[in-house]
């Protein structure tokens, strides 16, 4: 039973909510006080918002979209890896999305939150564990609806495609792709070096 992915869901859920309990100021204090801000990494200051980040959450679309992609990929991962490399390596892939968003906005004052760098190293471990999976994907237009089936491989490259179009982007969108691409990096080095404990057969998820 992958009980540490359901955790970690679970954790950041409840932190969300957490989150909301208070004031708008309560909030937005929270986000500046345990985010990932690059001014204070850039100068060796507030270290441990580089995983206190990974659990805060800016809204409730931001935290629904990745437990979402958390839940349909992470738990192969966990299966995979055992429960405590799954746990260090969700937080290993997380610190290095960090950094690289502080290396690319080393300047910035503005927090950064969110699992979506840790979730972007377990998209990378799928892809190195699972390349021959499908996804089942449920699609459609007005009122017609199919689901197919996707290979994990091409749905993962397409997305990492376009972090790095929307990272090459002038315009800012508030959004840390820089920290998706480093976590995705840091997934695909970290999972060749982890022995996983069970190799099965690809799995077949399905996506709503």
């Amino acid at each position: 039973s992958p009980i540490v992915n359901y955790t970690i869901i679970a954790a950041s859920t409840a932190i969300y909510l957490w989150q909301t309990t208070s004031t708008p100021a309560h909030f937005t204090a929270t986000l500046f006080h345990y985010g990932l801000i690059p001014r204070f990494i850039t100068n060796g200051q507030r270290l441990p918002t580089l995983i206190t980040n990974i659990f805060l959450h800016g809204g409730w679309t931001h935290l629904a979209g990745n437990m979402l992609f958390l839940w349909i990929f992470g738990d192969n991962i966990e299966d995979c890896c055992g429960h405590l490399r799954y746990l260090l390596f969700y937080t290993a892939t997380g610190i290095a999305a960090g950094l690289i968003w502080t290396l690319t906005a080393a300047n910035s004052s503005y927090p950064a939150v969110g699992g979506s760098g840790a979730i972007s190293g377990v998209l990378g471990a799928y892809l190195i564990f699972y390349p021959r999976a499908k996804i089942r994907t449920l699609i459609g237009a007005g009122l017609f609806f199919r689901i197919i089936r996707i290979p994990a491989s091409a749905m993962i490259g397409l997305w990492f495609v376009y972090q790095i179009i929307l990272a090459s982007l002038p315009m800012n969108t508030g959004v840390a792709y820089w920290a998706h691409i480093g976590g995705f990096a840091a997934g695909l080095a970290l999972s060749r070096i982890m022995r996983p404990k069970l190799r099965g057969p690809s799995p077949l998820q399905e996506w709503r």
